[in-house]
C-alpha cells in the first residue's frame, strides 16, 4: 500500500455556525482522510473571504487526529510578526498537527490594493515576509532593516515544537526558488504531472545551490474535482461552482480538474503519483457535503492501493502538457 495522504478542504460557508463545523469535523474524522485544508482571502471578488488562520484554529480545536493545513494563507497581505505569533499560538493548541501553506495571491488585484499592497511589489514583499516568518518560527531573534519590514531584536517565544512545516504555493520559477530558499515543501495547483515532476526537481536543485539540505520535502498537489456517478453531470456541477468563485470560465481550469466516480478521479491522479506525488488536497464538489466527504475518502483508498509506477490506460485529465 502506498504512503499517500489526502486532505479535504473545509467548507467556506460557515452559516451552520460552530455546531455545523463540529459536525463536519466529526464526519471527516470518522473516515481515513488525513487532514483538513483551508483557504484564505480578505476581500475577494467583491468582498468575499474566509480567514485562513482563524478557520484553521477552529478546525484544530474541534479535531483530535486531523492535521490542519492552510492552503494557502496570503502572507503578503499581513505583517509577518503577528502572523508568527498566531502560528506559535496555534501550534501550542495542536502540536504536530499544523502545516502552514503560504501563497502570493493576485487572482484579484483589488484585494491587494485593499490591504495597502502594491501588486507590482508583492513578490518581493512575500520573500521578505517569508524570511522573517521562518526565522521567528524557528526561535531566532530577528534584527533587520528591509524594504518592507524593520525589526529590532524581535523574537516569538516559545517557538513551535515540533516546528511547523512551511509549504509554499506558486507555479512560476520565482515561486520555486522561494520554496528552495524558505520552504519545507511545495504545493502545486493547475500543473500537469510533467510540470509537477519538473518543479520538484528544480526546487531540489535550487535548494542545493543555496546550500540548503532538506531531508524530506513536503510536496503535494491541490486539486479541484467533481464527484458523481455521471462524469458529465459532475463536471457541470464543478464548473458552475468554480466559475462562480473565480469569475473565470471553467475552460481555463478544466484539464486539471478530474471528474466522475472516486475511481475515475483516482485514475486521473495516477500520473501525479507516478511523478512522485504522495500528498493531495482535494476540493471536491458533489451533490451533498456528505457525498464529498465519502468521495474524497474513496479517492484516498483508491490512490493508496494503486501501483505507483503504472500509468492509467484511460486518464480523465485532458491536456498533459505544461
Amino acid at each position: 500500500m502506498l504512503d499517500i495522504t489526502v486532505g479535504l478542504r473545509a467548507p467556506h460557508d460557515m452559516s451552520g455556525g460552530a455546531a455545523g463545523l463540529r459536525d463536519f469535523v466529526a464526519r471527516v474524522e470518522a473516515t481515513g482522510i488525513d487532514r483538513l485544508c483551508v483557504g484564505d482571502h480578505v476581500t475577494f471578488k467583491g468582498g468575499r473571504g474566509f480567514d485562513g488562520l482563524l478557520t484553521a484554529t477552529a478546525l484544530a480545536a474541534l479535531s483530535h487526529r486531523l492535521t490542519v493545513q492552510t492552503s494557502v494563507y496570503l502572507l503578503p497581505l499581513r505583517h509577518p510578526v503577528p502572523v508568527a505569533r498566531q502560528l506559535a499560538t496555534l501550534a501550542e493548541l495542536a502540536p504536530g498537527r499544523l502545516m502552514f501553506g503560504v501563497g502570493l495571491g493576485g487572482e484579484d488585484p483589488a484585494e491587494l490594493h485593499a490591504c495597502g499592497v502594491d501588486p507590482a511589489t508583492r513578490g518581493a514583499r512575500f520573500d521578505e515576509a517569508l524570511a522573517v516568518l521562518r526565522a521567528l518560527a524557528h526561535g531566532a531573534e530577528v534584527t533587520m532593516s528591509g524594504r518592507f519590514f524593520s525589526l529590532d531584536q524581535v523574537s516569538i517565544r516559545p517557538a513551535p515544537d515540533p516546528p511547523v512545516p512551511i509549504v509554499v504555493g506558486g507555479r512560476s520559477d520565482a515561486a520555486l526558488r522561494r520554496v528552495a530558499r524558505h520552504g519545507d515543501g511545495w504545493l502545486g495547483l493547475w500543473v500537469s504531472p510533467t510540470r509537477y515532476a519538473d518543479a520538484v526537481q528544480r526546487i531540489s536543485t535550487y535548494a542545493s545551490d543555496a546550500g540548503r539540505d532538506v531531508p524530506r520535502w513536503s510536496n503535494g498537489m491541490h486539486v479541484w474535482c467533481g464527484i458523481g456517478t455521471e462524469q458529465a453531470a459532475a463536471q457541470q456541477r464543478l464548473g458552475t461552482v468554480m466559475e462562480e468563485f473565480y469569475q473565470v470560465a471553467f475552460s481555463k481550469f478544466e484539464r486539471y480538474c478530474p471528474c466522475g466516480t472516486p475511481g475515475q478521479i483516482a485514475e486521473s491522479l495516477q500520473p501525479y503519483v507516478a511523478a512522485g506525488c504522495r500528498s493531495f488536497n482535494l476540493i471536491p464538489v458533489a451533490d451533498s457535503e456528505q457525498a464529498a466527504i465519502e468521495g474524497a475518502d474513496a479517492v484516498r483508498t483508491a490512490l493508496r492501493v494503486a501501483p505507483a509506477g503504472s500509468s492509467p490506460p484511460r486518464p480523465a485529465l485532458r491536456g498533459a502538457g505544461r
